[in-house]
């Protein structure tokens, strides 16, 4: 039997990083979208889109990478509830990943707005025009990506407990390769 790995892979590693800046981005580029009804910041929304979009192939390449490589195992002495803790918290954060796209591309469909990625290329609606449909879309896309930076400081609080505190290597497995 191989030997476990002892960091990530690199493609891996890169998607992490890359997600990470553009995620962040994301979830500040939203903040100021729905702090701001000004005409003036409609590019926001502009690039708001396309952005989530290429996210949501970024994050459908991560699942596969993910479930095609092996992974650094947690180290052996982490207490059941925080490796418990971890597992979970990767789930969530690859769920919202793909869901909050999906679910803002059919909220864009339902309110009768193309999800347009350039000039002349727009993405089949996922839904009918639906004022209803549109507010609830709306409203779970604004509380999902509040978990979402919830999670992802969750997930900077891990990182950093794990290389600053513990010292056990889980921080260096994404950060350095071989």
């Amino acid at each position: 039997m191989k030997q476990a790995p002892e960091h990530f892979a690199p493609l891996a590693r890169w998607l992490h990083w890359v997600m990470a800046v553009l995620l962040l981005a994301m979830l500040f580029i939203g903040a100021g979208m729905v702090t701001s009804v000004s005409e003036r910041h409609q590019w926001l929304i502009h690039l708001h889109k396309p952005l989530g979009i290429a996210l949501l192939a970024l994050a459908v390449l991560r699942v596969a990478v993910r479930l095609g490589t092996r992974q650094p195992p947690l180290p052996a002495d982490l207490p059941k509830p925080q490796a418990l803790a971890a597992k979970a918290s990767h789930l969530l954060l690859y769920g919202l990943m793909v869901a909050l796209p999906l679910i803002g591309w059919a909220m864009i469909s339902a309110a009768g707005d193309p999800v347009t990625l350039a000039p002349g290329v727009q993405l089949p609606p996922l839904l009918g025009a639906d004022a209803p449909t549109f507010a609830l879309l709306r409203t779970a896309h604004g509380y999902l990506a509040y978990l979402l930076f919830l999670t992802v400081l969750v997930h900077l609080a891990a990182a950093l407990y794990h290389g600053l505190i513990r010292r056990d290597g889980v921080l260096r497995s994404m950060v350095r390769g071989r």
